[in-house]
This record gives C-alpha cells, structure tokens and sequence, in this order.
C-alpha cells in the first residue's frame, strides 16, 4: 500500500515555495541554485527533490499558483460587488493589496515566466489574458465608448503596467502603507479614464494593438 504525506507535508512544501521566490526575486531564476534553495529551507538536497524535481519546476509552480491566485481576486470581487461604479476601484485596491503580500512571487512572474517552455507559458498567459479581460470588462461597464473604440484592454494594460511598476520604488512605512495607498491608485485611475479624451478608431475600424501579457515580461524572439 502506498505510503501516505506526512502531516507537514503541505507545510514543507509552502515553505520551500516562499524560499525560492524569495531567491529567485532577490538574485534572479538563472543565478539561483536548487543548493541554495535547500539551505534557505534547512533541508538536504535529497529532501528538496522529494518536493520539486528541479529549479524550472519551482519556477513554474510559483507563477502558475500566483496568477491563478490573482484570478480568484478578480472573481471574488466580481462576485461581491454588483454596483459598476464601484467594482472597478475595488479591483484596483484589491490587487494593490495583493501584489504588496505577494511580492517574491509576482517578480517571479513579471521577470522569470520567460524561462518557461512555451507550454507553460502559454497556459500561465491564458490565464493573465482572463485577468485583462474581466479589468477591460469592469471598465467598459463605466464608459462604454471604451469597447467602441477598442481602447478597454490597451488602458488595462496601462493599468497593469502602473501597479507592476509601483513594487519596484515603493516602500511602505515612510509615511506611507499599501492600505493608504491602494485607494489613491484606484481614486488616480479611475479620473483620469472618464475624463480623458479618445483616439480614433484603430486603422480601418479595428482594435488597437495590444501584448495582452500585463504580468508578465514579454517573451522576444
């Protein structure tokens, strides 16, 4: 009969999960060592490849678990909010929280997804591409002539591209924490979409161009 997990299994396993994104965010996927993973976790070698066969894996469980996790935020806060003229700030908030938690993980995904074999990629994209979709979507709800213009998923982009960009200066507890700061991002956001002026429609009435990869650093060729 096989043998069952240990009860600290699960435990163990998050542990080395945190550690190696907290290695991969401090010094990069490449220069990391599956060695220097086991002594930041105070395991052997052996004990760490009863979790994870290699470095690629960890890699990829990471960014999987935490684009998923920024899906289920997005779902959660559909879910509970059924007034437009709110639902976009909360997700806005929510997601400022969530990066600040998260913050090893997300770099792993923003900076490392591109070592991912295209399979992986692809699928971790997908579900980034979901992410837009329902931002675009909570955004079209307060402007419509967002999605007649085609402009909803360009300016999620924007977005993803303000908050991606705020975990590389901010530093909370100079005055200023995420709580406080979440709403000021939302309240900032959300103006400047309703007062700006729109493009005209793309060249011959199509969408505008857009990488839909917000999370991610772009894969080149």
């Amino acid at each position: 009969m096989a043998r069952g997990r240990a009860p600290q299994y699960d435990e163990q396993r998050a542990l080395i999960l945190a550690q190696a994104a907290r290695l991969f965010a401090q010094q990069g996927f490449m220069a990391t060592s599956m060695n220097q993973v086991a002594e930041a976790c105070g395991l052997s070698k052996a004990a760490l490849y009863h979790y994870f066969r290699d470095k690629y894996a960890l890699a990829a469980h990471i960014a999987e678990t935490h684009v998923r996790q920024l899906l289920d935020v997005v779902v959660r806060v559909q879910a509970g909010c059924d007034d437009p003229q709110r639902l976009l700030p909360a997700l806005i908030e929510h997601f400022v929280r969530e990066y600040a938690s998260a913050q090893d993980a997300h770099r792993v995904l923003t900076e490392d997804v591109r070592f991912l074999a295209d399979e992986d990629r692809q699928r971790i994209l997908q579900v980034e591409r979901e992410v837009v979709t329902r931002f675009a979507q909570a955004m079209h709800a307060l402007r419509p002539q967002l999605r007649e213009r085609q402009v909803d998923k360009a300016l999620a982009m924007l977005l993803f591209g303000m908050i991606n960009w705020l975990f590389t200066w901010f530093k909370a507890g100079r005055g200023l924490d995420y709580e406080q700061l979440a709403p000021m991002v939302a309240d900032l956001f959300l103006h400047g979409m309703i007062d700006m002026n729109l493009p005209p429609p793309g060249p011959g009435g199509g969408p505008h161009d857009v990488s839909e990869e917000p999370l991610s650093t772009r894969k080149t060729s």
